[in-house]
């Protein structure tokens, strides 16, 4: 799939390479163009910016420093006058802080010179295929809304109507995140089917289980203002990228308190990184200090984390992640809820897991 998408990008995709160099502009751009790419060169920011003026620009790749203006002061103008264009930084010194600034101001990745030029090539076939996967996502949240609108015209005030819009307005939203961070795709509906399951053995109420499932929805909103570099990093996090990933809790509930409509998930979206025993972030909260639908959707997280591939690392069986779990009870979970997770038997797990597309956890199972 991903394959086919880099196929039909490099067919078509514009590039602009912006480096003070010449010898360097006119390598790269025989190499991109004998890769099927259309390569456009600039000498300078203020060439860059008069380049892109002229519009179907996919991708910049600019050099850092640069005389008169920097390749940061570009990614800042590009942000701002041509947010879809993807931007890859490269420079000559390597400088990790000027790096996590790039990828903080919205630069797709990072290119280290002497450049590899294999390297730039699969770097950008990834970001013009992350591109591409967030257009579409865009267009399909764009169809939705029109749906919706569609449908309160057809239905005038009816209330119930008007809820079950909501509700898919929140799948879609869910569904858009997942795709960018391609390699936990259905996670969201996942973890909302999971953290339903143990509130209702834990006595929550129909309009208590709504409540969860919607908060579970927009549970990793924040990561919308996460780097794709980072989100989607096939090993571990340096502690600069960890500082970044983490705040996607902190963004997330500054977004969904200013949408009145979605402001019951705050606390959820807020909290669902802290551990019962304190160790967690971003506030430190322990016990029942950590609000009881955030301890509830904690379980649920973890769970499908552990039993779902994710880039660093292949899932575990169902044993594995039951297992790990009832060892965190009292640490990073509510013994309580653990207790509920308990509760649940495994065939009623993998049931959630088959009615979601998920089966890792169904392979394993019986290995375990």
């Amino acid at each position: 799939m991903l394959e086919t998408v880099m196929a039909t990008a490099s067919n078509s995709a514009h590039l602009l390479v912006v480096d003070d160099e010449p010898m360097i502009r006119e390598l790269l751009c025989s190499y991109l163009e004998d890769s099927g790419y259309a390569c456009h060169a600039s000498g300078s920011v203020d060439e860059a910016l008069a380049r892109l003026s002229e519009g179907d620009i996919d991708l910049i790749i600019s050099d850092l420093h640069m005389p008169g203006r920097t390749g940061l002061e570009l990614l800042e103008a590009v942000g701002a006058r041509f947010p879809r264009t993807a931007f890859l930084m490269a420079t000559a010194a390597p400088d990790t802080k000027m790096a996590v600034q790039a990828m903080r101001n919205g630069a797709a990745d990072f290119l280290v010179k002497p450049l590899d030029l294999k390297q730039v090539l699969a770097t950008v076939q990834e970001a013009l295929a992350r591109r591409r996967q967030r257009s579409e996502a865009e267009q399909h949240l764009l169809e939705m809304e029109r749906l919706l609108d569609e449908r309160t015209q057809q239905l005038g005030f009816a209330l119930r109507q008007v809820q079950q819009a909501s509700a898919e307005t929140l799948q879609a939203l869910a569904m858009a995140l997942d795709v960018r961070a391609r390699d936990v795709a259905g996670h969201s509906l996942r973890v909302s089917r999971y953290g339903v399951e143990l509130a209702s053995r834990m006595g929550y109420s129909a309009q208590e289980l709504a409540r969860i499932e919607h908060a579970s929805y927009l549970h990793d909103i924040g990561k919308l203002g996460i780097p794709d570099a980072i989100l989607n990093k096939p090993a571990a996090l340096n502690p600069s990228e960890l500082e970044i990933m983490r705040s996607h809790v902190q963004i997330g509930f500054d977004l969904v308190t200013q949408v009145h409509s979605l402001a019951s998930a705050a606390d959820l979206v807020l909290a669902h990184q802290e551990h019962y025993d304190g160790k967690g972030y971003p506030r430190g909260l322990a016990g029942d200090e950590i609000p009881r639908d955030a301890r509830i959707f904690a379980v649920a997280d973890a769970f499908d984390a552990m039993t779902s591939d994710r880039p660093y690392r292949r899932a575990l069986s169902f044993a594995e992640a039951h297992r790990e779990i009832v060892r965190q009870s009292g640490r990073q979970f509510d013994p309580a809820v653990v207790e509920a997770f308990l509760s649940v038997p495994m065939e009623r797990w993998l049931e959630l897991q088959r009615e979601t597309g998920h089966h890792p956890a169904v392979q394993q199972a019986a290995s375990a």
